[in-house]
């Protein structure tokens, strides 16, 4: 079922181009009105075909039917802990066992498989957009955008705070700005280097509070690289809990203990501001009581 979206037109934008309209005021790429203008009913001026170039009056009823795209993934069964969602977003509480999404390691058994699953039980056919992405071993929110508009519009403009639990007792505050690099092309692994690093990273951290030999921190970012916050904190001496790939400190759990709990942004078709919150795993507290 495609997503359809009714603008109405207010004196404010009475005499503005459709093209106008739509790019400038509601944020849609040229990429997207141009597909719009290939579908059709793709854009209706008060329910009749209408061209990016007439003139819009206050009053009109402005449609788009937004493009569906082709979903070849494959449909599993997982209960989805869903935090919210609408026709445009869709956000989603991730367990730490679980991939985002297929890979030759996972095949049927990830985030998107589930998110297909359940979107085409609406009669929905949209392919899985995720807004950033987690670790497989990270838990906690991901935003998916239900079309091209919303994917787009927030492309790198979802605030996100995440929390940790790390070795040791770090200082109450501070900041990891420590360029990151790939040692080796063929892994995963990162490392911090100021001579090597060639994509600057900056992380801040604050204690929420000191357990018996751990800390639970949180953490916001000013970059997103690829395992930043686990690179960072191992960095400075306070390697994640449950983290093997950058340390050995509480292995036991079998994953970081990371979990993003926070994640704020601007609605991409009401334009309101949203937040969206969840509680931190049971294991965060348990590890701080050990």
């Amino acid at each position: 079922m495609p997503r359809v979206i009714e603008y109405k037109i207010t004196e404010e934008f009475g005499g503005l181009k459709i093209y106008t309209f739509l790019k400038y005021r509601k944020g849609f790429s040229d990429r997207l009105i141009r597909s719009l203008k290939r579908q059709e009913n793709g854009i209706l001026l008060n329910g009749e075909h209408a061209r990016t170039i007439e003139i819009l009056a206050p009053g009109d009823i402005l449609g788009v039917t937004l493009p569906e795209s082709e979903n070849r993934i494959e449909p599993i069964e997982y209960e989805l802990d869903i935090v919210y969602e609408d026709d445009d977003i869709l956000v989603i509480n991730k367990p730490p066992f679980l991939a985002m999404h297929p890979t030759h390691n996972h095949q049927g058994d990830t985030l998107a498989n589930a998110v297909t699953s359940h979107l085409m039980k609406q009669g929905k056919t949209c392919a899985f957009r995720a807004v950033g992405r987690l670790d497989k071993g990270t838990s906690g929110i991901v935003i998916a955008a239900l079309n091209p508009l919303s994917a787009a519009k927030l492309n790198g403009r979802v605030v996100k705070e995440y929390c940790a639990v790390v070795k040791g007792h770090p200082e109450e505050s501070g900041t990891v700005d420590a360029p990151i690099y790939r040692p080796d092309p063929m892994k995963t692994l990162r490392a911090c280097s100021y001579e090597k690093g060639v994509e600057p990273a900056v992380t801040h951290w604050q204690v929420i509070k000191y357990g018996g030999d751990c800390s639970l921190i949180r953490l916001n970012l000013e970059t997103g690289r690829t395992h930043q916050i686990r690179v960072h904190m191992a960095f400075i001496g306070h390697p994640l809990a449950g983290d093997t790939y950058y340390g050995d400190f509480r292995p036991e759990f079998g994953h970081q203990l990371l979990h993003c709990r926070r994640a704020e942004l601007i609605h991409p078709v009401s334009g309101e501001r949203v937040v969206f919150e969840t509680g931190l795993p049971a294991e965060f507290e348990r590890c701080l009581d050990e």
